[in-house]
């Protein structure tokens, strides 16, 4: 008899709806995970509850306003879009199942569907190319904290990243490539930011911080968020043929000083009056755009370079739910067997 296999594919999350009651329900399921925020229990939930929801709860429902569209969360959309799409690529081979991993479709209740539909093997594809304990690490300890339950447990196959597979390398620079980079006076490569103590827990007794990952992969490098964004962006550089001199990384979405660095915004500011007119940027983190694409790069960004003297701060658009990226997800499936 032929395996019942499931394609499950997670991306972060969504609220519902830009009104403060969604926002501040999202916040608080997001913000209050302990790989999201790893100081102890007591101090996360004085610093969450009672400090960063209330005072970010107001702000964050209008930039969530600005995001939607007459369709609801773009992040949603894409989503939704991409697994119809690779449930008519990948036909009876797989089941595909879709969730958030705050939010709806909640990843529980998928999970509950799978369980119900009594798939054999499950694959999990969270739409993360790096790999970092807040993101991939928090969709794999939920799965397995429920699946751990059931009284069947079926194989599991996790595919933790692939910032690294020809097919999401070619794919991301073709997207690049249309955007003519060559043009432009510089590339930024923009990834999400990481608290630092995440990165000094991915290497015990080295801190990780100055480390050779900025100009080489190291060995000590698979698994650290850092190392693979900058092997991210030689990839990508080097296929692109962009010249080192022409190209920066930085960290966005700060929440404090002590998180990644250089930050995107400060590299903006000294591109912009340093005498850079035109700049191209992307976002090798994220497979779909979102809130820290459309806006924070998108909008917020584009001011900033504006401000200090640029004159066009071009975004390229993810992945999001094209065919080519439907035929990378498939390729990278069918390579993991």
């Amino acid at each position: 008899m032929k395996k019942k296999k499931a394609l499950l594919v997670v991306n972060l999350g969504t609220p519902d709806k830009p009104r403060k009651k969604e926002v501040r329900k999202y916040l608080t399921e997001f913000l209050n995970d302990r790989r999201v925020i790893d100081i102890p229990w007591l101090f996360q939930k004085i610093l969450v509850n009672l400090i960063i929801i209330p005072f970010r709860v107001g702000n964050s429902t209008k930039i969530y306003k600005k995001l939607w569209t007459k369709d609801g969360s773009p992040l949603l959309i894409y989503l939704n879009s991409l697994a119809d799409k690779l449930q008519g690529k990948l036909g009876n081979e797989y089941h595909v199942y879709r969730a958030m991993r705050y939010g709806k479709p909640e990843l529980s209740k998928t999970l509950e569907q799978i369980n119900h539909d009594r798939m054999d093997e499950i694959i999990l594809f969270p739409l993360f190319p790096q790999y970092a304990s807040s993101t991939t690490g928090s969709i794999v300890e939920k799965m397995l904290s429920r699946v751990r339950k059931w009284e069947a447990i079926p194989g599991i196959r996790i595919i933790e990243q692939y910032y690294n597979h020809p097919g999401f390398i070619n794919a991301f620079a073709n997207r690049i490539s249309q955007y003519n980079p060559e043009k432009y006076d510089h590339v930024v490569f923009s990834y999400h930011g990481l608290p630092l103590r995440h990165i000094r827990k991915i290497h015990p007794g080295n801190s990780g911080i100055d480390c050779t990952c900025e100009k080489e992969m190291p060995a000590s490098g698979s698994m650290c968020y850092k190392a693979t964004c900058y092997e991210t962006t030689r990839l990508l550089a080097n296929k692109l043929n962009i010249p080192e001199d022409k190209y920066s990384v930085g960290f966005q979405s700060r929440l404090s000083k002590n998180w990644l660095y250089p930050f995107t915004d400060k590299l903006i500011e000294d591109l912009a009056k340093k005498g850079a007119r035109k700049v191209l940027i992307t976002a090798p983190s994220f497979v779909a755009d979102c809130l820290e694409t459309n806006v924070e790069l998108g909008d917020e960004y584009r001011e900033l370079f504006q401000e200090h003297g640029g004159e066009e701060l071009t975004l390229v658009e993810s992945l999001n739910d094209s065919d080519e990226w439907v035929d990378v997800i498939t390729k990278i499936i069918r390579d993991s067997t």
